[in-house]
């Protein structure tokens, strides 16, 4: 049977996350009904990561098995026509080998935090950002996040329930971009590693904002990480600011 990759956008607010539930929606279930309109299924579609409710992708990647032969391109628009009007866009598809593993074949993934800083409540952004009614310090932050970098044991920013069989990680970037804004302020976390824990980022971008509102100092979190206690661990923040940013391989099958 031939397998395809597929890069895959989604808005996480209406789904329950990516993995197929039974009695919710969820962006698994939504790709595998419109796979199941073009050919006599089920289908099940193997991912990169399973994101949470809420939690947004710029770039998730997928496979799927088919019975057909199908031209990558006239795959993808097919896909996205059947997929309307839920809030999740194929957008690139490939033909890759039998082997090939949206999961265990890739190398790295990227994943970006959007945090603003304004007074008043997003309305356009709303759902796409977290929000916080106060500055930062971005170079408390920083000097706070660099303590994070390298391979550590990140049991203190792991969820309980983590399934991983190791809290050992080795967090290759982590890098925080502030933009200007007319109402404030935006930072934006990028985070780069081959493999995550569960809550992992959002428990890192948590403590940090403490840090940068002054709750924290920057060496609290080197102490925080080497509790290797959940406990230890700062507020862990919505998923609404969170999006699984990109997937590496090599070769890239989208090249």
């Amino acid at each position: 049977m031939p397998r395809f990759a597929l890069r895959i956008e989604y808005h996480g607010a209406p789904f329950a996350g990516w993995q197929r539930q039974a009695d919710q929606p969820s962006v698994q279930g939504a790709v595998e009904a419109a796979l199941a309109r073009l050919e006599a299924g089920p289908h099940t579609i193997a991912a990169a990561g399973r994101t949470d409710a809420g939690v947004h992708a710029l770039a998730q990647v997928a496979h799927c098995d088919l019975a057909r032969d199908w031209d990558p391109f006239r795959l993808s628009e097919a896909l996205n026509w059947h997929l309307k009007p839920a809030p999740v866009a194929i957008t690139a598809c490939a033909r890759v080998a039998d082997d090939w593993h949206a999961r265990f074949s890739a190398i790295e993934r990227r994943y970006l935090f959007r945090l603003i800083c304004r007074r008043a409540p997003l309305t356009h952004e709303a759902g796409l950002a977290w929000r916080v009614g106060h500055r930062l310090e971005v170079e408390a932050m920083r000097e706070g996040a660099a303590h994070l970098i390298g391979r550590h044991d990140f049991t203190t920013f792991r969820s309980t329930l983590c399934q991983a069989k190791s809290p050992v990680k080795t967090l290759d970037e982590l890098r925080i971009e502030t933009v200007d804004r007319p109402d404030g302020a935006e930072y934006r976390f990028h985070v780069r590693a081959r493999s995550f824990l569960h809550n992992q980022v959002r428990s890192i971008v948590g403590t940090l904002e403490r840090v940068g509102a002054g709750g924290w100092t920057p060496d609290d979190v080197a102490r925080a990480l080497e509790a290797r206690d959940r406990a230890a661990c700062g507020p862990v923040c919505p998923p609404q600011g969170l999006y699984l940013a990109a997937v590496g391989y090599s070769p890239d099958p989208f090249a």
